[in-house]
């Protein structure tokens, strides 16, 4: 007689004290690159020592993420929050540098640290309060409107302002925002979860016209709304930078989702038409064109207003930069316009090279593998296409950025991430990175527990979403279109 012994499964690890040590070297480089601001030439010229509290704030900070995680998202990947400390705290650094640099020393590296721990708590309180990212699914039209409500606040007379031309910002007392960073997120949220419902009859309703499959009207719109919005943007705010980013994130949400290159085909058609109809009528995109192809023209470079000063200093900064840089305290990064934000770039070029941008870069490519880690884990659509969509939105930021400041194509204006100085960006940049964690956390725990959701509160979502589903096709649940399978929607999301 032979007794059988229960066959468990291997416990998970955690990984919670791999990211402790992994924010050990982390905070070494944001230690080192804050006391050689206070060596240089710039810091020892006021005898400048607050690099020690910008590291010991920040190690607090790193210590609180590390122990919600413990608590809250204790399979979360070990690798996102290290990396994102030490591109935060590298960005820190050289905001300080340049307050330094000033004939009159300024202070916003003390707000960037501020931001810093108001973004981190805004991460740990979601963490806290949704722990389970699925809880967000069904909102769907929620974050349409509320995607629509943001983008739409900074045009209100006597709430928008308008700065560079923008209008992007809005003012609540002394507090200046920018609603646009939250509605990067709001419009993944909306994608995801529409995406992760309407999936079925985007690929399978409609007619065919050829190896095209186009989706009946009514089940496009919503997407076509989001389209419009973001060529609002475009027009009404002149915000290059944001319509470009949402055209992107519209283009491959819908691809992931569908795996069809048409879908690539009718993005580019939509984006041609949305950039031609701003060459043709927008003068804010005109200008920043015209810029960008004649930027050594005397006329252009000298305008007081809208030339192309800014980016001819970046480039020269850049060049004076070379391979290994001129050093941190070194160069001159304040002879180009707004060095702190838009063009931060060209001061981390100018004084750490080609060698330290290339090692950011391989940084947001780490966060940017992670995040596609975290989507290839999600045992649902909603998350899988989630963390793409947010995973992109900070690859495509850095892009476009990086292109802008190269003059691969115009500058936009938007801010790298977790670099550039600015509080709405951190804020927005810290909620993306706690979904991401809290994604990856329900991807890697126990089938058995952790999860804020129980097997029959998500059998009812489901069941929901399906009713909505055949209800749309004028058809009984019953009569509900099947899910494809892999091969039938040429390797879409499963």
């Amino acid at each position: 007689m032979t007794v059988s012994a229960e066959v468990r499964p291997p416990k998970q690890r955690t990984r919670r004290n791999l990211e402790l040590f992994l924010l050990l070297p982390s905070l070494a480089v944001v230690a080192l690159a804050d006391f050689l601001v206070s060596v240089s030439p710039v810091g020892s010229s006021v005898e400048d020592r607050s690099w020690i509290t910008h590291v010991a704030v920040m190690g607090a900070l790193a210590l609180g993420m590390n122990i919600s995680l413990r608590i809250w998202a204790k399979y979360a990947d070990p690798f996102i929050l290290p990396i994102v400390v030490a591109i935060n705290g590298i960005g820190l650094a050289m905001i300080h540098r340049l307050d330094l640099g000033h004939a009159t020393p300024t202070t916003v590296a003390t707000n960037q640290l501020i931001y810093t721990g108001l973004g981190m708590a805004c991460a740990v309180i979601l963490l806290w309060t949704i722990r389970d990212h699925r809880i967000l699914r069904p909102f769907t039209y929620i974050w349409l409107a509320a995607s629509a409500a943001l983008l739409i606040m900074p045009l209100i007379p006597g709430l928008g302002q308008t700065i560079n031309g923008a209008k992007i910002w809005i003012r609540i007392g002394p507090f200046g925002i920018q609603p646009g960073e939250f509605a990067k997120i709001t419009l993944a949220l909306f994608f995801a979860s529409y995406l992760g419902s309407k999936r079925d009859l985007i690929l399978l309703a409609g007619k065919k016209i050829g190896p095209i499959q186009l989706p009946r009207v009514r089940d496009m719109a919503p997407m076509l709304v989001a389209w419009l919005a973001a060529l609002a943007v475009l027009v009404l705010q002149k915000d290059l930078g944001s319509a470009i980013l949402f055209f992107g994130l519209f283009m491959v949400m819908i691809y992931v989702a569908t795996g069809r290159v048409s879908w690539i085909a009718i993005g580019l058609a939509f984006i041609a038409a949305g950039g031609a109809l701003a060459m043709l009528f927008v003068s804010h995109v005109q200008a920043r064109v015209n810029v960008w192809l004649n930027v050594f023209d005397p006329e252009i470079y000298n305008r007081a207003y809208g030339g192309s000063r800014q980016v001819a200093q970046g480039l020269f900064a850049l060049a004076n930069g070379g391979i290994f840089g001129t050093g941190i305290g070194e160069g001159q990064p304040n002879s180009v316009s707004l060095a702190n934000s838009d063009m931060i770039y060209t001061a981390l070029g100018e004084e750490l090279g080609l060698v330290g941008l290339a090692a950011i870069v391989m940084l947001y490519l780490l966060l940017f593998s992670r995040g596609l880690r975290a989507a290839i884990g999600a045992r649902d659509g909603f998350g899988k296409l989630l963390a793409i969509g947010l995973s992109f939105t900070l690859c495509l930021q850095l892009f476009v950025v990086t292109a802008g400041v190269l003059r691969v194509m115009p500058l936009t204006g938007l801010t790298t991430p977790f670099l550039s100085a600015g509080g709405s960006s951190l804020l927005a940049n810290w909620i993306l990175v706690a979904l991401l964690l809290l994604i990856s956390h329900n991807a890697r725990r126990p089938a058995t527990g952790g999860s804020a959701l129980s097997t029959e509160d998500e059998g009812a979502i489901e069941r929901r979403l399906r009713v909505q589903e055949a209800s749309a096709l004028d058809a009984t649940p019953e009569q509900a279109l099947p899910r494809p399978s892999a091969a039938r929607t040429e390797g879409g999301l499963a």
